[in-house]
C-alpha cells in the first residue's frame, strides 16, 4: 500500500511538471493573435489571458470524464492497474511536451494524452488478457473504443473545419473591412463587434455551462432554456457599447474585441485543455479514494465507480490555473513556441524559418495552376474589384520604429481569436477534446491564407511550415502511444525500481531540453531582426554597423578556426566549424531581410539610403565560407590524405592576410572611417597577386607528380573560396563606405 500512496504523491507532483510544460506549449493557442498583431504591450496582454485562464479552469470539470471512461472502461481494472496506466501516460506526456517545446514546434496536448492512455491502457490490457488465458479479441471489452473512434475522429475532422472557417470568416471579412478599415470600421465595427462577442458569449457561457463546476443545475437549465434572449441582449448590447465607442471616443474597439477575445480563447482553452494536464492525476486520486471505501482489500478494489459522475474540486481546479498562469509568464519556451505561429502568419516578407520541400513546391504549383484557370471564369471588373479589397499598397507601420511594427492587422487577429474560440468551445460543450492546438494554429493558417499573406514570394515555405507543424501532431500521437505502452508494461513488472528510473529519465530529458532550448535561444537572437526601437537615421547606421561588426568577428573566427583544424586534421573540429559556418549563413540571410526592411523605414519624410553592394557581398561572403568549409570537412571526412606541408605553409600566408585585412577592416568600420577603408582595399590586392602566385605553383607540383589529385582539387578549392572570399569582403567595405557617405550627405548617388 506505501508503493500505492507513493505513486498518488508522484502524480501530483508530474501533474504540476505537466502543467508547466504543457502551458508553455499550447499559450501559442491564445498570444499569437494578440502578441501578433501588437494589440497592446505584452504585460497586458498577460494580464487579459491570465484572467481567462482563472476563470476556464472553472468550467472544465466536465471535460475531467475523459482521463477517467474516455479512452477504456475503468470497471475492467483495480486500483493498482489504473495507476500504472495513469503513472505511465504522466511520464512520457512530460517528456514528449518538452521536446516538441525545445524545438519550438506546436504540438497537441490533446492528442498526446489521448494516445498516452490508448497506449498505456492497451499494454496493462494485454497483460491482463494474457495472465487469464484470454482471446486478445477481448480487447474491446476493455478499451472504449466507440468514444476513442470518435475523440481521434473529432481531433483529425478539426483540422480541416478549423482552417476552412477561418480562410472564410477571414475572407469576407477583409472584403468588408479591407486593409484601410477606418472609415468602413465606424459604419459595420459596431454590429460586426457584436456579433463577435455575441457568439463568444454564446460558447463560452452557454455551452460551456454545464461543464463548471461551481453552477447548479438549476442554473444551467435556466441557461439554456433562456438561451435566445441571452444572445439577443448579448447582440445590442455590445452594438451600442462598441457605436458609442466609435461615435464619441478615440478608443479602437478593434483593441478591445482581441484582448477580450484573447481572454476569452484562454478559458476555453482552460476548460478544454486542463483535463491534458491534471486530469489523469486526478484521475488517479479519484481511483484511490475509491479504493479507500470499497470495504475490502483497497489493492483488489474495482473500480466500476469511476464510470459515473464524479465532480472535480472548485479549488484543485483554482490551483492549477494559478501555476498555468504563473507558467504563462514565466516560460521562455513559450515565446519559442509563439513566434513559430505568428510567422507562419506573417502578413508581411521574413526570413523564413523553414525549407521549401518537394510537396510544398507540388501544393504551389497546383494552386497556381488551378487559381489561373479560375481567374479565367471570373469577369475582369468583379477581380478588379475583390483585389481592391485586398490592396494593401503602403499600408503599415512605414516609420523608423521597426520593433512595433506588426505580423498582421487587427482585423485578422480578432477573427482567428473569435472563430477558435467558438471552435473549441463548442467541442468542449459536446464533451469532445479538441485538440486547441490544432483549432487556433489551422484558424490562424485558413485566415492568412485568406488574408494573401501567402504569396508567391513565401507560399512555399510557409505550407512548408504547416505541413512540418502538422507532420509532428501524427508523429506525436504515434510516439505517445507506443512510449506509454512500453512505459506501462516496464512499471507492471517491475514497479518501483522502473518508477525510479523512468522519474530520473524525465528529470535527465528536462533538464537536456533546457540546455538546448538556452542554445537555440541564443541562436536565434544572434540571427533575429536588429533594427529594434530605433529613434532616428542614426540609430539605424549605428545599429546596422555593430551588426556587421559581430557578424564579421563570427565570420573571421570560424575562417581561421577552419584552416587551422584542416592543417591539424581535426575531425570533429571540421564538423563543428562547419555548422558554424551554416550559422553564419543565416546570420546573413537574416541581416539582408533586414536591410530591405530598413529600406521601407523613413525618418521624418526621409528615406534611410544603404549601398546595393551590401546586399550581394553579404550573401555571397558567408555563401563562400560555407563551401570553404563544405570542401575541407568533406576531404577529411573521407579520410584523404592532408596537405603537403609546402601546402600549408603557402596557405597559412593566405590565412594570416585575409585575415588581417578583415581586422582592419572591422577596425575602420566601427570608426566610420572611409579613407581608411579605402586604403584598406587599395593595400589588399597583394593578397590575389599571392593567390595567383601559389595556384602557379601547385600547377608546377602537378606537373612534376609530386601531389595526388585529391590533394590538389582541395588546394586549388580553398584557394579559389579564399579568393572570392577576399574579393565579397572587399565589395562590402566599398558598400559600407558609399552608406557612410549617403548618411553624411543625403540624396548622393552611389558613385
Amino acid at each position: 500500500m506505501e508503493l500505492i500512496i507513493f505513486i498518488v504523491v508522484v502524480l501530483f507532483g508530474l501533474a504540476i511538471s505537466d502543467l508547466v510544460v504543457g502551458v508553455s506549449n499550447d499559450a501559442v493557442n491564445f498570444l499569437n493573435s494578440a502578441v501578433g498583431s501588437k494589440v497592446a504591450p505584452r504585460w497586458v496582454i498577460m494580464i487579459f489571458a491570465s484572467i481567462g485562464i482563472m476563470v476556464g479552469v472553472t468550467f472544465s470539470s466536465g471535460m475531467m470524464e475523459v482521463a477517467r471512461k474516455g479512452i477504456f472502461h475503468p470497471q475492467q481494472f483495480v486500483m493498482p492497474e489504473l495507476l500504472i496506466i495513469f503513472l505511465a501516460v504522466m511520464l512520457t506526456d512530460i517528456m514528449l511536451l518538452d521536446v516538441f517545446n525545445t524545438f519550438g514546434l506546436p504540438t497537441s496536448t490533446t492528442v498526446s494524452i489521448v494516445f498516452e492512455l490508448l497506449g498505456a491502457a492497451l499494454a496493462v490490457s494485454f497483460i491482463k488478457i494474457h495472465q487469464a488465458g484470454q482471446s486478445f479479441a477481448e480487447i474491446v471489452n476493455y478499451i472504449n473504443t466507440a468514444k476513442a473512434l470518435a475523440i481521434i475522429m473529432g481531433i483529425l475532422l478539426s483540422i480541416i473545419v478549423a482552417f476552412t472557417v477561418g480562410a472564410v470568416i477571414q475572407y469576407l471579412s477583409r472584403l468588408i473591412f479591407t486593409f484601410r478599415f477606418s472609415k468602413s470600421l465606424k459604419r459595420y465595427g459596431a454590429l460586426w463587434g457584436g456579433f463577435a462577442m455575441s457568439a463568444i458569449t454564446y460558447f463560452i457561457l452557454i455551452k460551456g455551462a454545464k461543464g463548471t463546476s461551481f453552477m447548479t443545475a438549476e442554473t444551467v437549465a435556466w441557461i439554456n432554456s433562456h438561451t435566445g434572449l441571452l444572445l439577443l441582449t448579448s447582440l445590442i448590447v455590445w452594438a451600442i457599447i462598441f457605436q458609442v465607442l466609435l461615435l464619441f471616443t478615440r478608443v479602437n474597439i478593434l483593441k478591445i474585441i482581441v484582448l477580450i477575445g484573447t481572454l476569452s480563447l484562454a478559458m476555453a482553452f482552460a476548460a478544454n485543455d486542463l483535463v491534458n494536464f491534471i486530469g489523469v492525476p486526478l484521475a488517479g486520486f479519484n481511483a484511490y479514494q475509491v479504493s479507500l471505501h470499497t470495504g475490502g482489500d483497497p489493492l483488489l478494489a474495482n473500480m466500476s465507480a469511476l464510470a459515473g459522475k464524479i465532480k472535480s474540486n472548485t479549488w484543485m481546479l483554482l490551483i492549477a490555473g494559478a501555476v498555468m498562469a504563473l507558467t504563462l509568464w514565466r516560460s521562455k519556451k513559450a515565446r519559442s513556441v509563439t513566434k513559430t505561429t505568428v510567422d507562419l502568419s506573417r502578413q508581411e516578407e521574413t526570413d523564413e524559418r523553414f525549407e521549401a520541400s518537394f510537396l510544398s513546391r507540388a501544393i504551389v504549383r497546383m494552386a497556381v495552376s488551378f487559381s489561373d484557370s479560375y481567374m479565367k471564369l471570373i469577369p475582369a471588373k468583379l477581380r478588379s474589384a475583390v483585389a481592391k479589397r485586398f490592396d494593401r499598397t503602403n499600408i503599415g507601420a512605414n516609420h523608423i520604429d521597426a520593433s512595433n511594427r506588426p505580423s498582421f492587422d487587427l482585423i485578422r487577429a480578432s477573427v482567428n481569436l473569435f472563430t477558435a474560440s467558438a471552435l473549441i468551445s463548442f467541442g468542449t460543450s459536446l464533451k469532445l477534446p479538441l485538440s486547441t492546438t490544432y483549432v487556433t494554429f489551422m484558424v490562424a493558417m485558413g485566415s492568412s491564407f485568406a488574408d494573401r499573406a501567402w504569396d508567391r514570394d513565401s507560399a512555399v515555405y510557409r505550407i512548408s511550415g504547416v505541413l512540418a507543424v502538422v507532420g509532428g501532431w501524427f508523429v506525436t500521437a504515434l510516439v505517445a502511444s507506443t512510449v506509454a505502452l512500453i512505459f506501462a508494461t516496464f512499471i507492471f513488472y517491475f514497479r518501483l525500481p522502473a518508477i525510479i528510473i523512468l522519474i530520473a529519465l524525465a528529470i535527465f530529458l528536462v533538464i537536456r531540453t533546457h540546455r538546448i532550448h538556452l542554445k537555440r535561444e541564443s541562436e536565434t537572437e544572434r540571427e533575429g531582426i536588429i533594427v529594434e526601437q530605433l529613434q532616428s537615421t542614426l540609430s539605424v547606421y549605428k545599429a546596422l554597423g555593430n551588426k556587421f561588426n559581430s557578424f564579421f568577428s563570427a565570420y573571421l573566427d570560424n575562417f581561421n578556426n577552419l584552416f587551422n583544424a584542416l592543417f591539424n586534421e581535426n575531425r570533429k573540429k571540421l564538423a563543428k566549424e562547419r555548422k558554424i559556418s551554416k550559422h553564419i549563413k543565416n546570420d546573413a540571410r537574416a541581416l539582408i531581410q533586414n536591410i530591405f526592411s530598413v529600406l521601407q523605414l523613413k525618418d521624418e519624410g526621409r528615406d534611410i539610403e544603404l549601398s546595393p553592394r551590401l546586399v550581394w557581398s553579404l550573401r555571397e561572403s558567408a555563401r563562400h565560407l560555407k563551401e570553404l568549409a563544405d570542401i575541407c570537412s568533406d576531404h577529411i571526412e573521407n579520410q584523404h590524405k592532408g596537405l603537403l606541408d609546402i601546402q600549408k605553409e603557402e596557405l597559412g600566408k593566405i590565412k594570416s592576410q585575409i585575415s588581417d585585412y578583415i581586422l582592419q577592416g572591422l577596425s575602420a568600420l566601427r570608426e566610420n572611417n572611409i579613407t581608411g577603408i579605402e586604403k584598406i582595399i587599395q593595400d589588399g590586392i597583394t593578397i590575389r597577386d599571392n593567390i595567383n602566385d601559389f595556384k602557379k605553383n601547385q600547377l608546377k607540383r602537378i606537373r612534376k607528380g609530386g601531389c595526388k589529385t585529391r590533394q590538389s582539387m582541395l588546394y586549388l578549392g580553398i584557394l579559389a573560396q579564399s579568393e572570392e572570399i577576399y574579393d565579397q569582403v572587399s565589395e562590402f567595405l566599398k558598400g559600407y563606405s558609399e552608406t557612410v557617405e549617403m548618411f553624411k550627405n543625403p540624396g548622393v548617388a552611389e558613385k
